[in-house]
């Protein structure tokens, strides 16, 4: 009996299965064992992709919860990320090769097969509590958002919220999601003591466009609404146009914008976008099949910003912007910055607009100590 024609993975076509952006799920870096997809000639490939991936949330109980950052292409030296991938399963996600340390793909393990850490708030409470303990601003939401869909359920970045608050610690936060309404009631009397800013990120108004690079987030309406609702519960709110993808959403950024300022957004931050490791494979995969005749003119954009290579941060993250294309959207956005009134984003420690740590202190509720004064 003849042997059936076997097509290697990387003659089929990926299949987009609903709601997910990456369209494949190859190994990690660090597995023995390589998959690969085959056609067998009884359409069971195709049979599987239609069934689609169901999220699968696994329970995870770190030693420690906030992550010291070592950076220099980063603001911040601590951060809070109470989920490991992401099902918002936007396909330039800089986060994605994360996941090939716990032996999973990058690709669409990535959005369904997900890491929650529900102990959070009481390791939060421990960790502030520590007499060795040196305030300083934690930011949620830089690696994984923390308001990804299954937060309605879990709730535990609500948790995390109250013991910031409880403990006057400050808090930057950084989501593509409008479920960020939800803890106004935490979040307003804490922007009223200047202790925490939010940060909505929205990379394109073309809904389609969305629809297709963040398949599982909030509608950019839906984000600008959120935005507006922040600002008018007095939260200071920014505008994050992050990543802008050259030759494919750039062009939006001033209209971004001026949006975001019209309804109360009072800061702004960019960044371009990154492709280390497994996320260049799998864009490169989505631009092929979302927008071949633009997929190379990308590309050709992404390399020369970063020399010649498909990432390199020395060249598209550190301190001088060397290349031309680079050099032109950063002059569009400081020219725009400075015409809606968007403050520059706020990094800087000794900023007068950064938050205040000097209202820090452990609750009595936890030291068991009365207040001396009433």
């Amino acid at each position: 009996m003849a042997k059936p024609h076997l097509i290697p993975f990387k003659h089929i076509k990926p299949r987009l299965e609903k709601g997910r952006g990456a369209r494949s799920n190859e190994s990690g870096r660090y597995e023995t064992d390589r998959r690969e997809r085959f056609e067998d000639g009884w359409g069971s490939l195709a049979d599987s992709d239609k069934k689609g991936r169901r999220t699968t949330v696994t329970i995870e109980r770190p030693k420690t919860i906030i992550n010291r950052v070592n950076s220099p292409y980063v603001g911040f030296d601590r951060s809070i990320n109470p989920y490991r991938g992401c099902e918002h399963g936007c396909i330039y996600c800089f986060a994605r090769p994360t996941h090939a340390y716990h032996g999973l793909s990058p690709g669409l393990d990535f959005e369904t097969r997900l890491f929650a850490k529900p102990d959070a708030p009481q390791m939060l409470v421990k960790e502030l509590s520590n007499p060795r303990y040196k305030v300083k601003s934690i930011a949620i939401g830089t690696n994984m958002d923390a308001y990804q869909p299954i937060e309605k359920e879990l709730r535990i970045i609500r948790g995390v919220l109250r013991v910031l608050s409880d403990f006057n610690h400050p808090v930057s936060l950084l989501t593509k999601s409008n479920l960020i309404i939800r803890d106004i009631d935490i979040l307003a009397p804490m922007a009223e003591r200047n202790l925490c800013r939010a940060m909505i990120s929205i990379t394109t108004q073309d809904r389609a466009l969305a629809r297709a690079m963040e398949p599982r987030c909030p509608t950019p309406e839906r984000r600008f609404e959120a935005l507006e609702k922040l600002a008018q519960a007095g939260i200071r709110t920014g505008i994050m146009l992050g990543p802008m993808i050259p030759g494919l959403n750039d062009s939006e950024m001033e209209s971004i914008m001026r949006r975001a300022a019209d309804l109360g957004a009072s800061y702004s931050a960019y960044t371009i976008l990154r492709l280390p490791q497994e996320v260049s494979p799998l864009f490169q995969e989505w631009l092929q099949a979302f927008t071949p005749n633009r997929a190379s003119r990308i590309m050709k954009h992404i390399r020369s910003m970063n020399g010649g290579r498909d990432y390199d941060p020395a060249w598209s993250r550190g301190g001088e912007i060397r290349t031309p294309f680079a050099q032109l959207i950063a002059k569009r956005y400081r020219f725009a910055q400075t015409r809606y009134g968007l403050i520059q984003g706020e990094s800087s420690a000794h900023s007068r607009h950064s938050l205040d740590c000097s209202q820090f202190r452990i609750p009595t509720h936890i030291t068991g100590q009365g207040e001396l004064f009433a």
